[in-house]
């Protein structure tokens, strides 16, 4: 299980809020990272997103750990980093979120299960599973399905710029 992750933003306490919004939890500051908010879902997992400033740096730190850095640019964009995140908030009003805060949102058919697209500042993709696409996505990853669906899935074309 993965208790929390972090990603970056432009404006990471509007973001948290969202995120914390979308997972029916609360967004608080978090101070090992100056300028980070803390999207926390509230469940008995420890679930939640930190949302570091742009260009923030997670680098190897010694005795005490990793440690942050800021990129002098403060440089981001789109990524390969994504997660999906199950929240109990109904498709619709996650579609209406979306669309409040200006950001793209797409219902999406994974073939086995379903997402809503969330991109976050439109830069960062998040695939919101409301309960009946968590339903399905659970379903899909059951230990005794999983490893053979995924081998016997096709391999979809690459695509360049």
């Amino acid at each position: 299980m993965i208790h929390h992750l972090s990603i970056a933003a432009r404006e990471p306490k509007r973001v948290a809020g969202v995120l914390a919004e979308l997972m029916g939890g609360s967004a608080v500051p978090f101070p090992p990272n100056p300028g980070s908010f803390f999207a926390l879902q509230l469940d008995d997992h420890g679930s939640g997103v930190e949302v570091y400033p742009a260009g923030t740096e997670l680098r190897p730190g010694g005795i005490d750990g990793g440690g942050f850095e800021k990129r002098p640019d403060g440089g981001r964009g789109y990524g390969p980093t994504h997660f999906a995140l199950s929240v109990a908030t109904d498709a619709d009003t996650v579609e209406k979120i979306a669309a409040r805060e200006g950001w793209q949102c797409f219902s999406c058919n994974r073939g086995p299960f379903h997402v809503i697209e969330v991109w976050l500042e439109n830069e960062t993709m998040v695939e919101i599973l409301p309960p009946e696409f968590a339903r399905e996505y659970l379903a899909f990853t059951r230990p005794d399905k999983v490893q053979a669906a995924m081998a016997a899935a096709p391999v979809a074309a690459a695509r360049q710029r």
